[in-house]
């Protein structure tokens, strides 16, 4: 935990300061880092002549400490028109933004973040209004991060650049939705038609994460799968063995390289809300869901829907759309009439 340099600190990097020691040896003499006596000489010189006392560097720190809007107390009146706000589902940058829009003096955003932490631990309902409940921020170090971690595993910078393109089926995009609870849902998209295969496991580990991926991609085509690097997906290469498949995993903390199958989830939350239990989805819930999604004309399709698109393969051109929706295409194919195809109700 950081603190303060007290004043027998300052004495003591004074006069060393004044014998011609660096920094570092400063530091060390202090056991101190050698960033914490640079930015002691920095903020805390004389704005005269630049000189380091330590009487007055001590006044300095202190003064502004006492003039730190940290230090700034709010009463429960002062949260009166953000806990209303906060009702209305707004977040606390929104109503900061719009405060300051109207000229208006409010506290920062981390301010109403920690009221609202309060508030929870006070058994308040206000964390429950947060687009993503009371994970508003995690602390991120500079040490080893473990989770996720897998010797050889391939990563996506080594899929093949067809995959990208989007121009044969069978490259598909895996992930696992979860609720409130340990029971969860794999979630499995096909990323050229946005095909979705959908079924529920237990708990998201990698054993029943890998078998129910081969049930539901046993009777397709499969020549890969990105995933992310949750560890329910370690146990990769048993999926790679079973259905012949090649099995790479997204940079960490990059979700758009599996855009299609976040999109799905999305798309899936219009059903199971998010925060409820998924411990009651059966097998036969998630069917149902499933073929609404896949019964569901897209616009990228030229509103085919994706059982349309992945069970009439020629119908879709390499873009991944209609042949003859694309103004590019049409010059080229002008002896043609575009394919007319009855949605199914």
């Amino acid at each position: 935990m950081y603190r303060h340099l007290s004043d027998a600190e300052r004495h003591s990097l004074a006069l060393l300061k004044l014998q011609g020691l660096s920094q570092r040896k400063i530091g060390q003499a202090l056991q101190r880092n050698a960033g914490t006596i640079s930015r002691e000489l920095m903020r805390n010189r004389s704005t005269h002549d630049g000189f380091y006392r330590y009487s007055a560097a001590g006044e300095l720190s202190r003064g502004r400490l006492r003039r730190s809007r940290r230090n700034q107390r709010y009463t429960a009146r002062d949260f009166l028109e953000v806990e209303r706000l906060l009702r209305l589902d707004m977040s606390p940058e929104q109503i900061v933004g719009r405060a300051k829009r109207e000229g208006l003096q409010i506290m920062s955003h981390q301010t109403i973040y920690r009221w609202i932490e309060a508030d929870r631990q006070r058994g308040g309902s206000l964390y429950l209004h947060l687009r993503h409940g009371s994970n508003h921020c995690r602390k991120r170090y500079r040490g080893y991060d473990s989770r996720g971690r897998l010797a050889g595993k391939r990563m996506i910078g080594e899929r093949p650049p067809i995959v990208e393109e989007r121009s044969r089926t069978g490259d598909w995009e895996i992930d696992t939705v979860h609720g409130k609870g340990k029971a969860c849902l794999v979630t499995i998209v096909e990323r050229k038609t946005g095909l979705l295969r959908l079924g529920p496991i237990t708990q998201a580990t990698a054993k029943l994460t890998q078998e129910r991926t081969v049930e539901l991609l046993g009777p397709h085509q499969v020549h890969t799968i990105t995933s992310d690097n949750g560890t329910e997906f370690h146990g990769y290469k048993y999926i790679e063995e079973k259905l012949g498949a090649t099995f790479y995993f997204a940079t960490p903390h990059h979700a758009w390289e599996r855009g299609t199958n976040e999109n799905t989830n999305g798309l899936i939350r219009q059903y199971l809300r998010k925060g409820s239990p998924l411990a009651h989805i059966s097998t036969d819930l998630c069917l149902n869901i499933q073929e609404r999604l896949n019964n569901r004309p897209r616009k990228r399709l030229g509103f085919l829907t994706p059982n349309e698109a992945y069970f009439s393969p020629n119908q879709i051109a390499s873009c991944g759309k209609l042949f003859g929706s694309c103004p590019r295409k049409r010059s080229i194919r002008k002896t043609h009439k575009p394919t007319r195809v009855a949605l199914q109700m």
